[in-house]
């Protein structure tokens, strides 16, 4: 795909990228797409992945209990248990704000390991990585923050997203669907955004201005960024994934470049279709 070039006029050291079509075929890529990079918050996909997994397992239920007093495992993956950004603090009522917390996911995971008696990166390897065959992908610390990963494994994690077999595809269906509808809140990097819609673990564009996403972008459209330069959408509408890695941190160059390098790819996939 011609659109993936446009990663070479990034201002950033090295830049990889490629896009999956819903069948699971790779349309294109571009760059170093077997080196490992941070992926900073695009952690937080494959964490609820491996959450809902144990969920479909039998290991946790999405209305259990988990965190502080009222939120659920439900909660802490649609950023509404009232934990604050970056510490184990209770900052509002469970479902009566969208709080972006790194603390949330990191509740989650600990939950999934008590529940299933795995440590928890260990049990994202065995339920997600490894059948999958994301084999260069490793959590390193956080689950909210500190999985390295390539190209070439999040390509094959967005195949499986859009063609499910490690989870029943009503299951991933939830996942991109707003968790608590209407709720206000802040995107990092964007400021606040009302509504500042969530499903389970993905975030889901609707109208959000601005954004990360293009503005050809459908109102479906889910995924997430990372503040290490990296992101992962999903378009539905489109019928086809995109992932970029880069080892330039999040800010202006990226608000700048990613809308314009996402509307180019849909406008390729438009004209091949």
């Amino acid at each position: 795909m011609q659109s993936l070039a446009l990663i070479e006029n990034w201002p950033v050291p090295t830049a990889a990228a490629a896009v999956v079509r819903a069948d699971g075929t790779v349309a294109g890529t571009r760059g170093p797409v077997s080196r490992p990079f941070p992926l900073a918050s695009v952690t937080k996909p494959l964490t609820a992945y491996a959450a809902l997994v144990a969920y479909e397992e039998g290991a946790v239920e999405l209305d259990e209990p988990a965190g502080p007093e009222g939120s659920t495992v439900r909660h802490l993956l649609a950023h509404t248990s009232g934990l604050a950004f970056d510490e184990h603090r209770v900052s509002a009522g469970p479902g009566t704000r969208r709080i972006y917390s790194n603390a949330g996911f990191e509740v989650l995971a600990d939950h999934v390991a008590k529940a299933t008696e795995i440590p928890f990166e260990q049990y994202l390897r065995q339920a997600v990585l490894e059948p999958l065959g994301m084999t260069a992908t490793a959590l390193e610390g956080s689950p909210a923050k500190d999985a390295v990963s390539t190209v070439d494994d999040l390509a094959r994690f967005a195949a499986e997203v859009q063609a499910p077999r490690l989870l029943d595809p009503r299951t991933v269906l939830d996942a991109m669907t707003v968790v608590h509808p209407g709720l206000a809140g802040l995107l990092p990097g964007y400021g606040r955004q009302t509504p500042n819609d969530w499903g389970l673990g993905f975030e889901i564009r609707d109208a959000k201005s601005p954004h990360w996403t293009g503005s050809s972008s459908s109102p479906r459209t889910f995924g997430h960024f990372g503040q290490s330069g990296t992101f992962l959408w999903i378009d539905p509408d489109a019928g086809a994934a995109c992932v970029a890695l880069t080892d330039r941190a999040f800010g202006p160059w990226a608000i700048e470049a990613w809308p314009a390098f996402t509307d180019a790819v849909l406008a390729e996939l438009r004209g091949s279709a």
